[in-house]
């Protein structure tokens, strides 16, 4: 789906009077609302770095981006904006949305070691082979959730870390990883 398809899904899901699985849970459905708003203030108020808009500008030939993810996903809440806007520098460059728990199921060509990890950005070349990918986070945010994961902390802690290490952070270390893939 295009990217203003995913915007209306998202929203669809936030306005329905009974909300469908796994949105029906009430905690879910309310970080999902975060989420919503954490996506839509990425988008208006997210800076790019002056290097990755030259680089975007630099790509000659067609590349489509690929990126796997769902509106509960607290990590694609911050990362999805910063690809999208990115992608949206090169009209060379297309965008399609694929969610994870919905068939197709392309996230089981893209695990994470042997989880279904999300966001997952695939790039594809106009032969739609593979020419890189990145996800599900930073690589220092990915340290710190590994981190309290083998601490074995609480959600609500794992969340809020991230949360505050995405806040400080601006999407910085995103398009630094991203950058040297998208003259790929």
């Amino acid at each position: 789906m295009e990217f203003s398809n995913y915007l209306k899904y998202f929203e669809e899901i936030l306005l329905l009077p009974e909300p469908l699985p796994p949105y029906d849970n009430p905690a879910y459905l309310d970080y999902t609302r975060l989420n919503w708003s954490r996506m839509n203030r990425w988008l208006k108020h997210g800076v790019l770095l002056p290097e990755v808009e030259k680089a975007m500008a630099g790509i000659q030939e067609p590349r489509h981006w690929i990126i796997i993810t769902e509106p509960w996903c607290g990590d694609a809440a911050h990362s999805v904006p910063f690809i999208e806007r990115m992608a949206a520098l090169n009209p060379l460059v297309t965008t399609s949305y694929e969610l994870r728990d919905s068939p197709p199921f392309l996230i089981e060509k893209y695990l994470t070691g042997s989880s279904k990890s999300i966001p997952k950005l695939i790039i594809r070349n106009a032969a739609g082979e593979d020419l890189a990918t990145w996800g599900p986070r930073p690589a220092d945010c990915q340290v710190l959730y590994q981190q309290l994961i083998d601490e074995k902390a609480d959600f609500e802690t794992v969340k809020t870390a991230l949360q505050q290490w995405y806040n400080k952070d601006h999407g910085q270390k995103q398009q630094q990883e991203l950058l040297p893939l998208i003259s790929l």
